[in-house]
């Protein structure tokens, strides 16, 4: 092959660099974040979401026996609670002996196993009382085989060649079938359901699977919702940026999540994770809520516990989800290490007993509350990154809001590290959050971080 002249190559080299997105120095082609109109609700501004699997809670699997921990979750700290599908569960095609609570045979009833209708009421009015908001998980993708719309509403449903209703192509959900989001009738009727709710007092929905549904339906539902009350909106997707415009409050980090089960594992370092933010940062403004988790019910019931996906990282993971920006959930357990994997079709009681975990997250808690840096969105600070000698394995930021600082140091690596973080910018006293120590910056001295280690300095 005949060699090209060096001009040319210079030139090629340029256009390829180019069409990369990014220059010979490094800085990549920064990506338009989207304009979010979406106001919150005001007391969403520092609000920690805690999801409810009514059937694993109590041995009774109650409404009832669930109201019973209200005082407890009280003291915990938690004032969102999430709880997964209440509806009365599919029959036909059930998995195994109980179900799944996302086979949805009737969307204005709840499930017979929990309670009835003014159980459910009097949850609501208790948990009211005593400062949480609740919200609902709703499945809008599809419903079981013997939801009654099949019978009254056969068009709703998508069909395969031979006329017949089937399963989300691509899924093993054999255990319920597909809507067709196209029919404006389904879309009344799931509008008209979700105002039944919230007529009854549900603060706002967890949305499963939104992928197929179209985004102007979830503006339409704001809008109509709002008139009753100013209502939350999780939709359970990655991006859906779509969605968040007008539709959705706060979408998942599920990038981040796995990212830091891999960092835990060894397979990723803090490189990946700073990484991350500058594609994070680049597609979803400040006033978009992520959410930001260790662990969830999908997680928990078929990855694998915390402690199998994270083992000793998981602490400083912990202090990373309630400090770093993003609304952080607990899943029930967690408070109290739990060390299974709960069964997802029967029932399988989780134990409340207390742990070392159980007062740290009450602190965690605590700080992500009552610090105004923390908070959720634009009521709270940016992450500005703070510089160490060792940033290949520490992860340290700042926030800072109105004369609250919060700076974090996260030893994200199985050895001991010494770091001199530059912190010229934040001289003044400080409190070392969990050693409860008065702290001079900028240090005297090196900060010794054990593996896996973490420090949090608030003023």
């Amino acid at each position: 092959m005949e060699k090209l002249p060096l001009s040319i190559l210079v030139l090629l080299l340029a256009l390829t660099i180019t069409i990369a997105g990014c220059s010979i120095f490094g800085k990549k082609k920064e990506l338009k974040p989207f304009i979010s109109e979406v106001i919150h609700p005001d007391w969403s501004k520092n609000v920690v979401v805690y999801e409810v699997n009514i059937r694993q809670f109590t041995p009774e699997g109650t409404f009832n026996a669930f109201a019973t921990h209200l005082p407890r979750l009280k003291e915990l700290g938690v004032d969102l609670l999430w709880l997964m599908p209440i509806n009365p569960i599919g029959v036909k095609n059930r998995k195994e002996p109980l179900g799944s609570y996302y086979s949805v045979k009737d969307y204005r009833n709840v499930n017979p196993e929990f309670g009835n209708l003014d159980d459910f009421k009097n949850l609501i009015a208790k948990a009211h009382e005593m400062g949480f908001h609740l919200i609902m998980d709703w499945v809008p993708n599809h419903s079981s085989w013997d939801n009654q719309l099949t019978v009254e509403h056969p068009d709703w449903y998508v069909k395969d060649s031979t006329g017949s209703f089937g399963p989300p192509h691509g899924f093993d959900w054999t255990d319920v079938i597909q809507f067709d989001w196209s029919k404006k009738e389904l879309q009344d009727y799931m509008l008209n359901s979700l105002k039944f709710w919230v007529d009854m007092g549900v603060d706002g929905f967890r949305v499963d699977y939104p992928q197929l549904t179209p985004p102007d339906f979830w503006v339409r539902v704001r809008e109509e919702l709002n008139k009753t009350r100013p209502v939350f909106m999780l939709a359970e997707n990655e991006g859906l940026t779509e969605f968040l415009k007008k539709g959705f409050d706060m979408s998942y980090a599920w990038d981040l999540h796995h990212l830091m089960n891999s960092i835990a594992q060894g397979k990723d370092s803090v490189k990946s994770l700073n990484k991350y933010y500058l594609k994070e940062t680049s597609v979803f403004p400040q006033n978009v809520y992520r959410m930001v988790f260790l662990d969830n019910h999908d997680e928990n019931s078929w990855n694998g516990t915390i402690n199998s996906r994270m083992g000793e990282a998981q602490m400083a993971f912990a202090v990373f989800t309630f400090t770093s920006q993003g609304v952080p959930l607990l899943y029930n357990g967690q408070e109290v290490c739990l060390a299974k994997s709960l069964r997802f079709f029967e029932r399988d009681t989780i134990k409340w007993d207390t742990c070392r975990l159980t007062g740290f997250y009450k602190d965690l808690i605590k700080l992500k509350k009552s610090n105004p840096a923390l908070f959720n969105g634009e009521f709270g600070a940016k992450m500005e990154m703070i510089k160490t000698n060792k940033d290949n394995k520490v992860f340290c930021f700042s926030r800072v809001k109105e004369g609250n600082n919060v700076l974090v140091f996260l030893n994200l690596s199985k050895k001991t590290v010494a770091i001199k973080p530059s912190l010229t910018d934040f001289n003044g006293e400080y409190t070392d959050y969990f050693a409860k120590l008065k702290t001079t910056v900028p240090l005297a001295d090196s900060l010794r971080l054990e593996p896996w280690g973490y420090k949090v300095f608030v003023r």
